[in-house]
This record gives structure tokens, sequence and C-alpha cells, in this order.
């Protein structure tokens, strides 16, 4: 983790942001004092999609569309 003043911060944000993007905190300062603090957002990155992935995992029974005998009085 870096630690610097503001005023040095002011001057070297591009350079801040470069540092914070490959997933460092920065602590920024003021009368040495923590004011602020970048930091990443770590997102959670999900693999791509595969089609055809859950074949074999997932099934229908024959009857699944069959009237239920428990709601015969309903209908």
């Amino acid at each position: 983790m870096t630690t610097l003043e503001l005023k040095q911060a002011k001057n070297q944000l591009n350079e801040l942001l470069e540092i914070v993007l490959k997933g460092e905190e920065i602590i920024i300062t003021e009368n040495n004092e923590p004011v602020i603090k970048l930091t990443p957002i770590k997102l959670d990155k999900k693999p791509p999609r595969q089609p055809g992935s859950a074949e074999g995992k997932v099934w229908i029974a024959d009857d699944f569309d069959a009237p239920l005998t428990d709601f015969e009085d309903y209908m």
C-alpha cells in the first residue's frame, strides 16, 4: 500500500490511477491524516457461457405436463 500527501497526489493523479488499476491501494493524506483511499473495484468475471454445458445434468419427466390429481376438485 502506498501513502502520499495530497499535494503530491494532485500532481501525479495519472500515475496513481495506473498503479490502482494494477491492483494496489493508495492512501492520500493531508497533515499526516488519511483522507482518501484509492482502491480497485474487484469484479467477479464469469466464464463465458457455453451452449450445451448442462447436457446430461437436466431432465424432464415424461409426465411433466400431465394433470395433477391433487387439483382435480379445482378443475
